[in-house]
């Protein structure tokens, strides 16, 4: 029976007629009897009129009443879950026909497994006007009964599409595969799937539905696997002038134009930059230039530098370098373990990019561009680019000596003893407030550091005209400057 205190209909109901109103369940001490509720409480706290329940947490209170019941031969507690049957049949052409004859003397007659697969006729006419269209193909309705032999009507509904996609990633293990779905042996490789992307509706039906057929077959012995996917990742939409992107609403975006104006690699690089893949991804004209802007820039850089293409990297890979060099291979690291980890652990595409444009600004800035360990930065630059912008790498990569497809080369590796800077970033603050960064080497003196610090024109513009009152200087983090 329900109690009128923990149920919106229920406390309704008693309110309208006059109804006592008791509670079992009050969040706190300051109403233990659980009296005068202006609205009924629906959630966890401690047990009120209950006997010998009674302060128990309501939690752990279920489990204690639940076994009281057991002993006292009342009742027993028990899981019930909301499913509901799945209607598979539909009433169209297209799906998989269901493989039952209907005889008017057998009854309802399953197909025998040695005349199937059903294939579905050719010679329908989709009419639109309601039903299903096979039952007006005689050379698909009418058969013989299998038991009997007497003429006999097949099923013309067709299964639901949820029906094959539900394991078409099993039939994907065994592609080659002519007499039967898939081979055992080649889904105890293969599966399960180590990342599923997908839409988040895909989460409480295709999903579900594949799950339960993972684990129908499982129980009949033709699989081993428990679960078919071992991950998954939701993405986002596309957003344009505010409203997600649809067919429906028709405020699509062509691609060809875009295409015929920057190329598909930059298509392709705003798409990854402009938001986390799990994110809503704003449609913005500026954000096509700015990644095309980027691309040109590697292009030039590369195209003006360009070394000959090394089979291996032993000067960036091997040894440790000195100097400006050193810091050049630390930032190459860096850059490899970034790119690495955003694309393989973190699916930030778009942060991954953000840091190849970093590595590209310094390069720029790089003095020793005819040096040989430039040339092999761009080397890993373009090898790092190319899962992003896949066409104008490969072209570089041409330019550079490389004739096969970049598919083909190693990805690089990052080694961690070569990420430790010999630089550190000083952040210079003026009576408490950011105003400036500094690069320094953390072994200069403190005095060196404040005459720099000084001579900054950021630093100028906010002592200027002041009276300086003290510097405080924490090694390696900050510098604040007091004036008055």
């Amino acid at each position: 029976m329900a109690v009128p205190a923990h149920d919106e209909r229920d406390f309704e109901f008693a309110l309208k007629y006059n109804l006592p109103i008791r509670a079992v369940v009050f969040p706190s001490d300051k109403n233990p009897s659980g009296e005068n509720l202006k609205e009924a409480y629906l959630g966890e706290g401690k047990m009120v009129n209950s006997a010998q329940f009674n302060g128990i947490f309501s939690q752990e209170a279920r489990k204690k009443m639940s076994e009281w019941m057991r002993l006292k031969q009342i009742g027993s507690s028990q899981i019930h879950y909301k499913l509901r049957d799945w209607c598979i049949s539909r009433q169209r052409y297209w799906g998989t026909p269901i493989p039952i004859i209907f005889c008017p003397k057998c009854g309802v007659v399953p197909v025998p497994e040695k005349d199937l697969p059903i294939e579905l006729p050719f010679d329908v006419e989709i009419t639109g006007k309601g039903g299903s269209p096979l039952k007006k193909v005689k050379s698909f309705l009418e058969c013989r009964c299998p038991t009997c032999g007497e003429k006999a009507e097949r099923e013309t509904d067709t299964m639901d599409t949820f029906v094959d996609s539900s394991w078409y990633f099993l039939r994907y293990t065994s592609l080659k595969r002519e007499n039967l779905p898939f081979d055992s042996q080649e889904i105890d490789y293969w599966m399960p799937v180590d990342q599923y992307v997908g839409g988040i509706e895909h989460a409480i039906l295709h999903l579900l539905y594949s799950r339960f057929f993972t684990k129908a077959l499982r129980d009949i012995g033709l699989l081993k696997i428990k679960e078919p996917f071992t991950r998954l990742f939701t993405q986002g939409m596309v957003v344009k002038d505010g409203a997600k992107m649809s067919k429906s609403k028709g405020n699509t975006v062509e691609p060809s134009p875009i295409i015929d104006q920057y190329g598909v690699d930059t298509l392709r690089g705003f798409i990854l930059f402009a938001a986390p893949p799990e994110a809503d991804l704003e449609w913005k004209k500026k954000g096509l230039e700015g990644v095309n802007r980027f691309l040109l820039r590697v292009w030039k850089l590369v195209t003006r530098q360009a070394k000959n293409w090394k089979d291996e990297l032993k000067d960036i890979y091997q040894e440790e370098k000195k100097g400006k060099e050193k810091e050049l291979q630390r930032i190459i690291h860096k850059t490899i373990e970034k790119v690495t980890q955003d694309i393989e652990e973190r699916f930030r595409f778009n942060t991954a990019l953000a840091s190849l444009m970093e590595l590209v600004n310094y390069l720029y800035r790089y003095p020793e561009k005819e040096s040989g360990i430039f040339g092999e930065a761009l080397q890993i630059l373009i090898l790092l680019l190319y899962p992003f912008a896949p066409h104008l790498t490969q072209e570089l990569a041409d330019k550079m000596g490389y004739q096969e497809e970049l598919s083909h080369q190693k990805w690089p590796e990052y080694k961690k003893s070569f990420l430790k800077s010999e630089k550190i970033t000083l952040i210079i603050q003026i009576n408490g407030k950011l105003r400036d960064k500094l690069i320094i080497s953390p072994q200069e003196k403190k005095e060196v550091i404040e005459e720099k610090v000084l001579n900054r024109d950021k630093v100028k513009k906010y002592t200027q005209n002041k009276s300086i009152q003290k510097i405080i200087y924490i090694p390696g983090k900050l510098i604040n400057i007091v004036v008055d």
